[in-house]
C-alpha cells in the first residue's frame, strides 16, 4: 500500500475542493452547454446583441429550427433570457458571467 505524500492538511483542502455528488453533476451539466460549436456560436453572438430567432439564424447562417432548438436548450439551461414584443421573441445572455466564460475561453487559447 501507498503512502499518501501529502500533509493532512493539504489532502482535507483537497477533498473539501474537488466537487462531488450533486455539484460535480451540475458542473458536468454547466460546461457540456460549451461543447456544441452552434451554441457557442450563438452564446457569442448574444453577447454582442440581443436578438430574435430569424436575425440569429442569417447573421450565423443556421437554419431557423436548429437555431430555435438550441435557444431552447439554452434558456432551460439558464444561459440565455426572453423579451416578447408583440409577437416576436428577442434573447439576450441571462448573466454577463456567461460572456466573461466565453471570454476566458478564448484567453486560455491564447487570441
Amino acid at each position: 500500500m501507498q503512502t499518501l505524500l501529502l500533509d493532512r492538511r493539504t489532502q482535507d483542502m483537497i477533498e473539501g475542493y474537488v466537487p462531488d455528488g450533486a455539484v460535480l453533476t451540475l458542473l458536468v451539466r454547466f460546461f457540456s452547454i460549451f461543447s456544441d460549436g452552434t451554441r457557442l456560436r450563438i452564446l457569442s453572438a448574444l453577447a454582442i446583441s440581443e436578438m430574435c430567432v430569424t436575425d440569429i439564424s442569417r447573421v450565423l447562417g443556421i437554419n431557423q429550427t436548429t437555431v430555435s432548438h438550441q435557444l431552447r436548450f439554452l434558456k432551460d439551461a439558464g444561459m440565455v433570457c426572453t423579451d416578447r414584443h408583440g409577437k416576436i421573441i428577442f434573447y439576450s445572455l441571462s448573466n454577463e458571467i456567461v460572456n466573461d466564460i466565453l471570454l476566458k475561453g478564448v484567453e486560455f487559447l491564447g487570441y
